[in-house]
């Protein structure tokens, strides 16, 4: 947390406080929504001039947090709804930056995040590689504990599904 005496709210310092705190966190989210590096850079970036507007400061850093989160959401969620991006066609970034069409473990389980139904997708996100409770991401989401926790297990379902492949119970391998 930003110390009151040495960093004021709105000055350079608090932004810079919050750039160094919460973009990389606030890039990934806006990433699970709009599955573009570029299109998340510049969604962050709206939402750091918004806070840079927003006037008047947090009641505690949980308070922060979440209004970040959710301003990104909104943003993110605001940016698929455009005209402009349901009228063009968007580059595979994996063809422009990898030619090695091998994926590791990681980008495997990343990419099976993303092909997650947003709901889930995004308490998967922030529960797991973010490490927000769920208390936190309910405050974030603006939905209640129990739903994120049921959100999670449904996700977490699904996942297990993708990674593993689904299996009937009944079949036995012999």
């Amino acid at each position: 947390m930003y110390s009151e005496k040495t960093v004021a709210y709105g000055d350079d310092g608090y932004i810079q406080y919050v750039m160094d705190a919460y973009s990389q966190t606030l890039i990934r989210l806006c990433y699970t929504y709009v599955r573009n590096i570029c299109d998340a850079e510049d969604i962050t970036q709206d939402v750091l001039l918004s806070l840079m507007k927003r006037g008047k400061p947090f009641d505690s850093t949980e308070h922060e947090k979440a209004w970040l989160l959710r301003t990104a959401i909104n943003k993110s969620k605001n940016h698929l709804r455009s005209g402009w991006i349901k009228r063009t066609v968007p580059m595979n970034e994996a063809d422009a930056s990898e030619a090695d069409d091998s994926l590791d473990e990681k980008n495997q389980v990343m990419e099976a995040v993303l092909s997650l139904p947003e709901k889930y997708r995004t308490v998967i996100h922030l529960f797991y590689y973010n490490g927000y409770s769920i208390k936190e991401i309910s405050a974030a989401t603006g939905k209640k504990p129990a739903t994120v926790g049921t959100l999670l297990a449904r996700g977490r379902t699904m996942l297990k599904k993708m990674m593993i492949g689904g299996f009937d119970e009944d079949e036995q391998v012999d």
